[in-house]
């Protein structure tokens, strides 16, 4: 018999090839460079965290990166080969994308919302499976909310929803995680519970993480490179340790940042 979805070994790539690579990536909106000859690359297990001001292009970066927005010069690579030699089918199935709000107004229960996250994986004219049943449930306790499965989505507060959101994208299994101001809804303590079982993930099956946030402390926490845009196409791109800096934190945001450091890391917070 033909299984529900699609097989593993189709959607999984070699180890050693990078999950994301740009060259001379450029992007504007109408007169305005957002960034320009960008050249990055995401391995295996590796988090990259997008920090900067509003309008410097963090979200238009994620979008131009999951085909949602043109680019002006330069290539996209997922997993070595061109981000437009990709079906958007074949793209579902390897990209996954936290969008900043979600518009989750038809009715359906939680466990329905994050069933949707296994949809690209699904054999053409199948329903779901014992297995995604299975993935879609792990994914819901990951996010604690195996005791929601039932509600109705548009009962539950923002933070809920966004632990859904979240839980979809889980379940969905994607090599890159893109993720838009994740901690958007959310307390502290599931801002970091979310990204510890992203970042866990990520690291242990060599998949890649791109995340776009205006939190620096987040970024500092869970991501190994940081790209840093500072207006007018211009960004610093480098390790954490490298790029977050007093110094460079302040050009970039336009005011005094201060860092203390502390056993296992750094706290910035505006001076």
């Amino acid at each position: 018999m033909a299984s529900n979805s699609l097989r593993k070994d189709s959607i999984n790539s070699p180890r050693n090839t990078p999950i994301l690579q740009t060259r001379a990536l450029s992007v504007a909106m109408g007169a305005r460079e957002l960034f320009r000859d960008l050249n990055l690359t995401i391995e295996a297990g590796q988090c990259l965290g997008v920090l900067g001001q509003n309008g410097t292009g963090k979200t238009s970066l994620l979008h131009t990166l999951i085909n949602l927005r043109p680019t002006d010069s330069g290539d996209i690579m997922i997993l070595g080969r061109e981000l437009n030699a990709w079906s958007r089918r074949e793209l579902a199935t390897r990209l996954g994308i936290l969008f900043q709000s979600d518009n989750d107004d038809m009715p359906a229960t939680v466990m329905e919302t994050a069933l949707l996250g296994r949809h690209p994986h699904l054999a053409r004219w199948r329903w779901e499976d014992a297995d995604d049943i299975a993935e879609a449930r792990a994914a819901l306790t990951a996010m604690n909310l195996e005791a929601l499965m039932e509600r109705d989505i548009t009962t539950l507060s923002g933070g809920e929803r966004q632990r859904v959101a979240i839980a979809t994208l889980l379940a969905q299994r994607p090599q890159l995680y893109l993720l838009d101001e994740p901690g958007n809804h959310l307390d502290i303590a599931f801002q970091i519970r979310s990204l510890e079982v992203i970042r866990r993930r990520v690291v242990s099956e060599g998949l890649g993480l791109c995340m776009a946030t205006h939190d620096i402390n987040l970024a500092a926490r869970f991501c190994d490179q940081i790209l840093l845009l500072t207006g007018d196409g211009e960004f610093l791109l480098g390790t954490t340790h490298d790029i977050l800096t007093p110094e460079n934190l302040s050009r970039a945001y336009g005011c005094a940042i201060r860092q203390v450091a502390y056993e296992g890391g750094s706290v910035f917070f505006p001076g």
